[in-house]
């Protein structure tokens, strides 16, 4: 059962990793073996777990989504695997837990990593043979389901920690499906945000008025930190509050809360998080200004046109120069430049990058700028 999905797909994108991504799951889907899916909250594990069942030869019968992480530790055996009349306080009736009903579907169980230990040794019984025992019950019961898991934790370091099963683990890992996130794919934000516009807005009866090219620029070079789940809910959200009117680069900011930095700095992390929030920063202070840019740009053009020197006070990167520039040269370029257009007042240009006259001040220091030109 080999059927292209690419064209029929929920997950979205063009990307070399979602392409990718969805060839393994084409590969994956047609037979019952146990996937584990990983990759940070947001990234669209259950997507990928629905296009696994879809593409397979169940795909008519049920599809369980459980929350292991959302199920109190008391009744989660309770909840996977049922329980029989008056086997605990309140069990007034028996019931079906979530294996049963998943039988001769599929059963996806994120958060695997949240299960308790106990929970863990009746869950590896369900992977090996498919046979499990109701909570009070005495008799064995058998289901025929293709278990896939997920999680946004590293297993092997709660391994290490003895809060999962080792051997849980390489039962699991079979398939190991790595999501991307956002960041690693941001040729596919555009589609994403295209198509929750399209979906909220028809949902919704809105009448979309469109996004400014400084505001989707800036939407596509965004980390996104909490990935797809996190454009889907900014996307819905901004379109609510600017439904009657076309979205500019101020909103985008507004929503994303984009810091200042005459606010308080939380300290450096390992992963560098503070270097990427100064860097949306003033690439969001370069959009914003993007008029006064496009203005010189059309005086460059006129410059090279008749074979002159580029001016020197001019914000100016060029051609050669574009696709190897380091975060640091532009930097450097983007405080040259208002140092030459503010004439050196730093209140003025400070106010203009929304970064407080001490951070400026550091700046100045740190690439030696004095009297407008770096030394």
């Amino acid at each position: 059962m080999n059927k292209d999905i690419s064209n029929t797909s929920s997950l979205l994108g063009n990307s070399v990793p979602i392409v990718e991504l969805r060839e393994i799951i084409k590969q994956v889907a047609p037979t019952d073996i146990t996937v584990l899916i990983t990759g940070e909250s947001g990234s669209g594990k259950e997507v990928v777990a629905n296009e696994i069942h879809l593409n397979s030869r169940r795909a008519n019968r049920p599809f369980v989504t459980v929350n292991c992480g959302a199920i109190p530790e008391g009744i989660i055996e309770s909840e996977l695997f049922g329980h029989i009349k008056g086997s605990f306080t309140g069990a007034v009736d028996s019931r079906k837990g979530y294996f049963e009903a998943a039988n001769t579907g599929t059963i996806f169980l994120d958060e695997i990593g949240e299960l308790p230990m106990q929970t863990q040794v009746k869950f590896l019984r369900v992977i090996e043979n498919g046979e499990y025992m109701k909570v009070g019950g005495t008799k064995t019961e058998k289901v025929d389901v293709r278990i896939i898991a997920a999680t946004n934790k590293n297993l092997e370091q709660l391994i290490a920690a003895d809060s999962f099963r080792e051997d849980l683990y390489y039962r699991l890992r079979s398939i190991n499906i790595v999501i991307p996130p956002l960041r690693e794919r941001k040729g596919d934000i555009k589609l994403l945000f295209d198509s929750f516009v399209g979906q909220f807005c028809s949902r919704n009866n809105i009448e979309y008025k469109g996004i400014s090219d400084e505001a989707l620029a800036y939407i596509s070079n965004y980390n996104w930190p909490g990935n797809v789940r996190e454009l889907k809910n900014f996307t819905e959200s901004i379109i609510t509050l600017n439904a009657d009117r076309r979205i500019e680069l101020g909103d985008v900011l507004k929503q994303l809360s984009v810091p200042r930095y005459d606010e308080p700095m939380l300290p450096a992390t390992v992963n560098g998080f503070k270097r990427e929030d100064e860097r949306q920063l003033l690439f969001g202070a370069l959009f914003e200004l993007k008029k006064d840019i496009m203005d010189i740009k059309n005086q460059l053009v006129h410059f090279e046109a008749k074979g002159a020197k580029v001016p020197e006070n001019g914000f100016y990167v060029s051609d050669d120069k574009i696709d190897n520039i380091t975060f640091d040269e532009f930097e450097q370029e983007l405080l040259t430049y208002y140092y030459s257009k503010y004439n050196g007042n730093i209140n003025r240009i400070a106010d203009k990058l929304k970064i407080s006259n001490r951070t400026l001040y550091r700046k100045f220091k740190q690439y030696g700028l004095k009297n407008g030109k770096l030394n």
